[in-house]
């Protein structure tokens, strides 16, 4: 039957291995990698954009219908990953678009979907994240794609789907369908902007007019580094255990559990050495990861 297997590696190099072996040894199991982000614990420095892309398609995935209901699947992460707070579960539930050709599509329905899952309009689409629209025409740079792609509209039916050379401009290949995921970790419209302000007021006291990270979100500008402070976007965050069937099976190398405490240790270092500025305040790190306890007991239940 579909086994729901997660596999917990040591590092991204563990991960990257073992994904290959169980491609190779078994074909049939549908493969999930669910990678860390690839900056150091509250950097200013937000993850690359193909890291984001490849974290939320494993997530959306888990929380759809399974192609093949039948079929073992392995999720695969990093301690690192697994110790990292994640948007609940319905911040991504019903958040993929697919678009085909020949099929019907209100230019309106793509571009609140942009909006809403941090898209950013721009004059010309160059990089990931961005789209413009002209008249029956959309260009979009789809999360995890090489590309941008290019849809061509008659009234509201997709009449072509290709990808083009942001560069030139030029057209290059056509596509039969995309499947669109948001484009950040966290909403980024002005609802979402509206309850960021509200909860760093309630966590804050300082004066946040000298804070460029919540200036910069007032102002519809996410700063680098924004993701440390994902839970001022939600009610609660989830970890990735929520994402999974109650019935999962559970494998965690032995190097991996052994690093959990090393990786923990790193996290509150980096929050001791940097929390003192106060034009950029922290939240701890229990409201960002999971504390040891948290993840051993969680690691239990499987």
């Amino acid at each position: 039957g579909g086994l729901d297997i997660l596999f917990v590696a040591r590092d991204d190099v563990r991960l990257a291995q073992t994904s290959e072996a169980v491609a190779f040894f078994a074909p049939d199991v549908e493969r999930l990698e669910f990678p860390a982000w690839d900056c150091l614990p509250y950097d200013r420095v937000s993850p690359n954009a193909q890291i984001v892309s490849r974290r939320i398609d494993p997530l959306t995935r888990l929380l759809a219908d399974r192609p093949h209901p039948d079929q073992a699947r392995i999720v695969l992460t990093t301690v690192s990953a697994i110790l990292q707070r994640v948007p609940p579960r319905e911040a991504f539930t019903g958040a993929t678009l697919a678009i085909a050709t020949g099929t019907r599509l209100d230019p309106g329905t793509v571009t609140d979907f942009l909006i809403r899952h941090g898209f950013g309009r721009s004059e010309t689409v160059m990089e990931p994240g961005e789209f413009a629209v002209r008249g029956s025409i959309v260009d979009l740079f789809p999360m995890g794609h090489d590309t941008p792609v290019r849809i061509e509209l008659f009234d509201d039916e997709i009449e072509t789907l290709r990808s083009f050379d942001p560069e030139t401009q030029r057209s290059l290949a056509p596509l039969e369908r995309l499947r669109l995921l948001p484009g950040r970790e966290y909403p980024f419209d002005d609802e979402a902007i509206a309850a960021f302000r509200r909860r760093w007021h309630e966590r804050f006291d300082n004066d946040h007019r000298a804070c460029p990270d919540y200036q910069d979100v007032a102002r519809g500008i996410a700063p680098g580094g924004i993701e440390y402070f994902l839970p001022l976007f939600f009610d609660q965050c989830a970890t990735l255990f929520d994402y999974l069937p109650g019935q999962s099976l559970l494998c965690i190398e032995d190097a991996a559990r052994a690093g959990i405490d090393q990786v923990w240790e790193a996290v509150n270092g980096r929050y001791r050495s940097l929390g003192s500025d106060i034009t950029r305040p922290l939240l701890e790190p229990a409201e960002v990861f999971l504390p040891p306890d948290e993840l051993r007991a969680a690691l239990k239940r499987h």
